[in-house]
């Protein structure tokens, strides 16, 4: 699910590298913690999944009753999201958009953006702008919900790892180059897809995007600065509390709310 570039190759090859993700499990225990902060007073009628990639999170919530809008940079992914709508039917609704820049005609209840996106965006400015773009096209006591890659992760996990993935139509090789750059320890990915093709032949496709790491004090200061409040922290893939070896930490906050447009 990512924000920087068209991702041409890592679209097409997407779902075959995230198989491993529960988005049904992942998108309920989400939903637990929604009804656990939503205000009685607050409609549960739109919600908003930010860098939405090829829907598959979109879709879960939509089929938890959800009316959902997908917003994702990279018209790649949002085509592959489209074909999934055109196979379910569900009401989901794309829109290809930064999620620095996010416009809607009007204001969500809830908010997510799932699998590490935010950690795509390159400074400090990049985040403050997205969050405060998300507070403006929330109802006043909306939900964000939103999750990031840790330090631990970076540094223990990715670092400089190698990894091949067998994938049902091509290899694909992914390399990690970790920069000793504190206090974000910025991890550059490099895939390499080879394709199948007619004999013993391969034809290779390249991408290439840089992870970079957003300290804790940092996340809770720019939501506090851009209208939020922060309610809870849970580990982002158990949904219990946080330990040192986390690898990826779930926030829930709710937004003062912007200017209702219509």
């Amino acid at each position: 699910m990512m924000q920087q570039q068209g991702y041409g190759a890592f679209a097409q090859y997407y779902d075959a590298l995230t198989a491993n993700v529960e988005y049904a499990a992942r998108a309920a225990q989400m939903q637990k913690s929604i009804e656990k902060w939503l205000r009685p007073d607050m409609p549960e009628h739109i919600l908003l999944d930010l860098a939405c990639g090829t829907g598959s999170l979109s879709e879960e919530f939509a089929r938890l009753g959800w009316d959902v809008i997908g917003i994702d940079s990279s018209e790649d992914m949002l085509n592959e999201a489209l074909d999934k709508k055109y196979d379910s039917g569900l009401p989901v609704q794309y829109l290809k958009q930064d999620m620095r820049a996010i416009d809607l005609y009007g204001t969500v209840t809830v908010t997510v953006c799932a699998l590490d996106s935010l950690n795509h965006l390159q400074s400090e400015d990049d985040l403050r702008r997205t969050f405060t773009r998300v507070n403006l096209f929330s109802d006043a006591g909306a939900l964000f919900l939103f999750d990031v890659n840790t330090e631990y992760k970076h540094r223990q996990i990715l670092a400089d790892q190698c990894f091949v993935y067998e994938l049902p139509e091509a290899v694909c090789v992914w390399q990690n180059h970790l920069h000793a750059h504190a206090p974000d320890w910025p991890v550059t990915i490099e895939l390499d897809f080879f394709e199948h093709t007619e004999g013993r032949k391969y034809l290779r496709s390249s991408e290439e995007f840089t992870e970079r790491i957003w300290q804790q004090e940092q996340i809770e200061r720019l939501l506090a600065e851009t209208g939020f409040t922060l309610l809870e922290m849970l580990d982002g893939d158990t949904f219990a509390a946080p330990v040192p070896e986390t690898q990826r930490v779930l926030y829930i906050a709710r937004a003062a709310g912007g200017q209702r447009r219509t």
